[in-house]
């Protein structure tokens, strides 16, 4: 029988002070005007712990004045230059990618069959490819950028939200300077992967001689003002805030820039379809060469924004606002 000496004893742990583990505070950025949030992510105007943060920063939360929107102290607000070099850093990967998604030799596409029309070759191949695959890629942006910037990487959407005073002046005129600037980036990498200027992108081509202008005018005006309505009704409406809510407001709003792109874009020979974009096309011209005609992928987003406006204040998403 082994003596009690010889058997391994049980020894206590000594008593060590206990350390409550400190949770970490993410780093966040409220902005009422984020994308696909459907204005959740925001600070409480009427909590006074938030007024310092408000001053500088006023879209932060809801009901902002006009005055407030107009203030030039957000320019010198740090966080703000960080969003937006965030915001350009995102729309030169996006956009990046979908130009190189839909990048094509600059030559008018095969003529349309008298039977089949333009379903039987490119012009109708190559805008399922550009929906599906844009559709894909602003989902997975606007869910990564979403929390660090809005997670906007167009001028459109930008502008659309300034114009119902859900974005600040400092921040519309930051966001769509990066933007730009993230597009041409953007435009000079396409070119230094395809080796040439001579290009087309999905959505920023247009044979004029065959399509005039004020045709393509008209439809990406209304290609812009219906993506907006969506954008907005899927991803910035409050009161779609518990049937949609963060997790699938992305998602829609890729479905509907991968939709718009693709159903404009097959019906006229001759037309690569409506841009949505104008940081795109301008990156994608950047790339390649200039059109006397890119004033449209700008002049129609902002009509279309100021009509989304008189609508959205007609009916406005909270009670009281005006």
């Amino acid at each position: 029988m082994a003596r009690q000496s010889d058997v391994e004893k049980t020894t206590t742990a000594p008593n060590l002070p206990a350390y409550a583990p400190q949770p970490a505070q993410t780093n966040t950025h409220p902005f009422i005007g984020r994308l696909g949030g459907n204005q959740g992510f925001v600070l409480d105007r009427n909590d006074s712990a938030n007024a310092s943060l408000l001053k500088d920063i006023p879209d932060a939360a809801p009901y902002m004045t006009l005055r407030e929107q107009l203030d030039l102290k957000g320019f010198m607000c740090l966080s703000l230059w960080k969003s937006a070099l965030a915001e350009g850093m995102g729309a030169m990967m996006l956009i990046y990618l979908t130009i190189w998604t839909s990048i094509s030799p600059h030559v008018l596409p095969t003529p349309p069959t008298t039977q089949l029309g333009p379903f039987d070759n490119a012009a109708f191949i190559g805008p399922i490819v550009g929906g599906i695959t844009n559709w894909l890629i602003l989902t997975l942006f606007t869910f990564s950028f979403g929390a660090v910037s809005g997670a906007h990487f167009n001028p459109t959407i930008t502008i659309a939200t300034f114009c119902v005073r859900l974005c600040s002046l400092p921040r519309m005129v930051l966001y769509v300077s990066f933007q730009t600037a993230g597009g041409a980036l953007a435009g000079l990498l396409a070119r230094a992967s395809y080796g040439t200027r001579a290009f087309k992108v999905g959505g920023c081509w247009l044979f004029d001689d065959i399509v005039p202008v004020s045709n393509a005018f008209v439809v990406e005006f209304m290609c812009c003002l219906i993506s907006i309505f969506l954008a907005f009704g899927v991803g910035l409406d409050p009161r779609q805030k518990q049937t949609i809510g963060p997790s699938l407001g992305p998602f829609l709003v890729g479905m509907v820039l991968g939709t718009i792109s693709f159903a404009s874009a097959f019906a006229r020979y001759g037309y690569g379809g409506a841009s949505l974009n104008p940081a795109r096309c301008f990156g994608s011209f950047v790339g390649s060469a200039f059109p006397g005609w890119h004033w449209i992928h700008w002049v129609a987003p902002i009509v279309a924004c100021i009509v989304h406006a008189v609508m959205y204040f007609i009916v406005p998403p909270w009670q009281g606002q005006v």
